[in-house]
């Protein structure tokens, strides 16, 4: 059974693995299409804090059930269209006992802190997976970067009555602007690259700002007559980032932070008391994948056109490789398993 190993940082190989093992509780799934994801390239890039090589990456899955245990209830049917909640929880950490298993103490997602599924066939159990007679594999493989941009609104508690500012248009920036939109908030994207921003208008943004040609808290002021805008949702992970979603906000303003910052980062801590900021992390997502498959399933909003290339798995290492060297120009890179 072939996959995608990354063996060690800017290494991409194709690996044979033994075939998964089937517990009782368990589905084997045929693996049709995976997403890459940030997490995937900084993987890559040897960047990333939570992965020990080698890995295989992929949690962003679009799949078939080939196969299913013994205790799997019969709703579960084989031949049906799904994608996987890749994350794990303990059920006894502070924030499992808490309700928040997202962000559970000891979670190991798929593809970052263990093996992921950009192989031909994984196992998983059967509550982990979500199904959809409608949505086609590669929606199916949009869905899990979508709630995570939708959980990020879900934290930001983000209202009819909000401006919300969304910086970073990748894919999971546009999954918080969707959900935004959604929530009826005036919602302005911003990004250092017009065609992400264009795309970000079909999406819900009703305004958007070029921050490498045009100094984005000036044209804030601007929309929002000089109070800044009430939420922020980070999606880009840099220190410079950081400190503009402060200095973005308004006086008693919420700050969501999505994006890992690979540097620390320093701020003017009086920024967060003069405004009283409730500033937040938002990990994973909890309750949203049902909310995210419904919201594709209506086609509100052009989800597949998130997707800028697919490739079959023999070309993986190779978009690796094309995504390192221009990220900027790629929203979601798709790899296609088996014809």
């Amino acid at each position: 059974m072939r996959a995608v190993s990354i063996a060690r940082p800017g290494t991409v190989t194709t690996v044979d693995l033994q075939e998964p093992e089937l517990g009782p509780d368990d589905v084997l799934l045929s693996i049709r299409f995976i997403g890459l994801c940030g997490s995937d390239l900084n993987a890559f890039r040897g960047l990333s804090p939570n992965v020990t090589y080698p890995l295989i990456p992929g949690h962003e899955i679009g799949a078939v059930v080939a196969a299913k245990g013994d205790r799997v209830p019969d709703s579960v049917h084989i031949g049906a269209r799904v994608t996987v909640s890749p994350y794990s929880s303990c059920g006894d950490c502070p924030a499992c006992r808490a309700g928040r298993r997202n962000c559970c103490q000891f979670n190991r997602t798929l593809g970052v802190q263990r093996d992921g599924a950009l192989t031909e066939r994984i196992s998983v159990h059967y509550a982990d997976i979500v199904s959809s007679d409608v949505l086609t594999l590669q929606e199916l493989a949009l869905v899990e970067p979508m709630t995570v941009g939708y959980h990020a609104a879900n934290r930001g508690r983000v209202s009819e009555v909000d401006t919300v500012l969304v910086i970073g248009c990748g894919a999971i920036g546009m999954g918080a602007i969707a959900a935004a939109a959604r929530k009826g908030a005036t919602v302005i994207a911003a990004d250092i690259d017009d065609g992400k921003l264009a795309l970000s208008e079909r999406f819900g943004a009703r305004h958007t700002v070029n921050s490498s040609t045009c100094d984005l808290l000036g044209a804030l002021q601007d929309q929002t007559d000089g109070d800044g805008v009430s939420v922020v949702i980070e999606a880009v992970g840099l220190p410079g980032t950081y400190r503009l979603a402060v200095e973005a906000a308004a006086y008693a303003g919420r700050v969501v932070y999505v994006g890992y910052a690979k540097q620390p980062v320093t701020y003017d801590s009086t920024e967060f008391v003069r405004k009283e900021l409730d500033i937040m992390g938002s990990r994973n997502a909890l309750l949203e994948f049902p909310a995210v498959v419904a919201m594709i399933e209506r086609r509100e909003f052009p989800f597949a056109d998130l997707i800028t290339r697919v490739v079959p798995l023999d070309e993986a290492a190779q978009a690796f490789v094309d995504w390192d060297a221009a990220p900027g120009q790629i929203v979601k890179v798709m790899i296609q398993i088996v014809d």
